[in-house]
């Protein structure tokens, strides 16, 4: 077996990860009467019992650290009409000005849920472990509601694409 260099090994990696084909979500929380989102596509379900999900995120994000202080979260699964707001909430418009974009509403935890989402989840955090770069968010489900009507965002190899059933 050939070893790669780490630097070789990390474009492979960066690489393969790109054919990951990933939900696309707008991750939301609120600390002290601020609201905050971010574009997060690392997110997969935990458990069916408790209900539960995984949320990964950069260490040196304001979201990280909101989650590190608040318990409750939102995972909004944003629909295929909403691919604006996932670039807006990647990083393409101010914090600020985010929430301004769509019509969201105030769950009673405190943070945004987005309305026309394909999905809205709302966690409370059980753990966060940390591992390299990023902390995974363990985040038990209180309340979580589907849009049958839409159809979700989907993220792969760089490109905004939609799901299709296979022939």
């Amino acid at each position: 077996m050939q070893i790669l260099s780490d630097g070789v090994v990390g474009a492979n990696f960066r690489a393969a990860m790109r054919r990951f084909p990933a939900t696309v979500t707008v991750i939301t929380a609120v600390k002290d009467g601020i609201d905050h989102g971010m574009t997060v596509t690392a997110v997969t379900s935990v458990s069916m019992d408790p209900p539960s999900l995984v949320v990964c995120l950069n260490n040196r994000t304001l979201l990280h650290e909101m989650l590190l202080c608040q318990p409750d979260f939102a995972v909004n699964v944003l629909s295929h009409a909403q691919r604006p707001l996932s670039e807006a909430f990647a990083g393409k418009v101010e914090p600020h000005a985010r929430f301004g974009l769509a019509n969201w509403r105030r769950h009673e935890a405190g943070m945004q849920l987005l309305d026309g989402a394909n999905a809205n989840v709302v966690c409370r955090r059980m753990a966060a472990v940390p591992y390299g770069t990023h902390t995974l968010f363990i985040g038990q489900v209180v309340h979580a509601t589907v849009d049958p009507n839409t159809i979700p965002l989907i993220y792969e190899d760089a490109r905004y694409c939609v799901s299709q059933p296979a022939a």
